[in-house]
């Protein structure tokens, strides 16, 4: 269950709070409710981030020679800092992310995807395949980052490599051989990484200006080249797959009585790219009367929080616009909250509003597939061709 919980977010028949063993024997408590997880989220001082980043896997000790030997580390610098250091940080990535910022990237991303869809019409309109992912949602939220925080011109084939191995290595059950694979992927790129972190302008200059040392300049890189992109690469690729089974909302957006924003919103609760995080009990407490000792390890299970039926009128339909719509948690909440989520928002925004009138008409060949992971979806090709 945990390694596919997107498969199981309709099941009705999951307690408030559940006890899973993973695949290594770990005890997990699987927190369901979406107040529940509410309160987890917002409660730092209870359930700390120390764990966010934390391998499910434990990396054997040939993996970690590997990843020492590329002087790899991961301090506490966002997702996993629960310390002072955190709101300082937060607020200089905030900068490079601010909502002013974005908006002005929209007229430079909406001409790169009408230029795509366009030749994508083309080859549809010609009878041929398409593969949505590739030719279109696999690299359009790292140009954009790479645009906000003035990231140098590295080969976008070679940082979705390093995203997608990095999500593997710390979030999917794996064994020792492919441990030590992924940990050289992750190494080599994360190598690259000192280096601009150490001379670049944009973001890494203004974290060094504000005197944040080279491994927490590293980190805050690290985090978004894998969060603040391939995340929504993953969600543009769900939902553009949930939209050709739509057809009342295609029309809708078609004439108008849908809106894009809502689509945006709906899809982000059904369909996360991010499904599920962590958190540690720091100290002995009892959520939802369940008791919960010191160091449990807790998992919010992000993507059913948003099916509560005491949040939405209909659950497990996609139904934009409706009551409860957008109180999902796909971005988190608190203190810790995807500091990145109007990114997300105007990038699929801009997607589902000049994809959409391609959609009608279109038959899936190969839906995407997502291997086994704790936390990311991580979709592959997702192939369609005209009916």
């Amino acid at each position: 269950m945990l390694f596919r919980s997107w498969a199981q977010t309709a099941d009705a028949h999951w307690p408030d709070v559940a006890r899973v063993r993973d695949h290594v024997g770990v005890a997990h408590l699987v927190v369901t409710r979406h107040a529940l997880v509410r309160e987890v989220l917002t409660d730092p001082a209870t359930y700390r981030p120390d764990n966010a980043l934390d391998a499910v896997t434990p990396i054997p000790v040939a993996a970690l020679r590997v990843l020492a030997g590329h002087r790899f580390r991961l301090p506490p610098t966002l997702a996993n800092n629960g310390g002072a250091s955190h709101p300082a940080i937060r607020a200089i990535v905030a900068d490079a992310l601010h909502p002013t910022r974005v908006a002005a990237q929209r007229p430079w991303l909406t001409d790169l995807v009408r230029e795509r869809v366009g030749g994508i019409a083309a080859t549809l309109d010609a009878g041929g395949a398409v593969d949505l992912y590739a030719r279109l949602a696999a690299d359009l939220p790292l140009l954009v980052l790479a645009r906000l925080v003035e990231l140098p011109d590295a080969p976008v084939g070679a940082v979705k490599e390093f995203a997608r191995a990095a999500l593997e290595l710390f979030w999917a059950p794996l064994d020792a051989e492919r441990q030590q694979a992924l940990a050289a992927e992750v190494g080599r790129f994360h190598r690259v990484l000192r280096e601009f972190a150490a001379t670049g302008g944009g973001l890494a200059g203004s974290l060094r200006a504000a005197g944040h040392p080279p491994d927490v300049v590293v980190g805050a890189l690290f985090f978004l080249l894998v969060a603040g992109q391939e995340t929504t690469s993953q969600f543009l690729t769900l939902l553009l797959h949930r939209l050709t089974g739509e057809p009342a909302v295609l029309a809708g957006l078609r004439d108008g009585t849908v809106a894009v924003a809502d689509v945006v919103e709906e899809g982000l609760r059904l369909e996360p790219p991010i499904v599920t995080w962590r958190r540690v009990a720091a100290v002995d407490t009892t959520l939802g009367g369940t008791a919960v000792p010191a160091g449990t390890s807790i998992v919010l299970w992000l993507a059913r929080a948003g099916r509560d039926p005491s949040t939405v009128d209909a659950p497990d339909e996609f139904r934009p616009g409706q009551r409860g719509s957008r109180r999902h948690l796909a971005f988190g909440a608190g203190a810790h909250r995807c500091v990145g989520d109007q990114l997300a928002r105007m990038e699929a925004a801009v997607v589902v509003a000049e994809t959409a009138p391609l959609l009608d008409g279109v038959s899936v060949l190969r839906e995407p597939w997502c291997p086994d992971n704790l936390t990311f979806r991580m979709p592959d090709a997702f192939v369609v061709r005209r009916r």
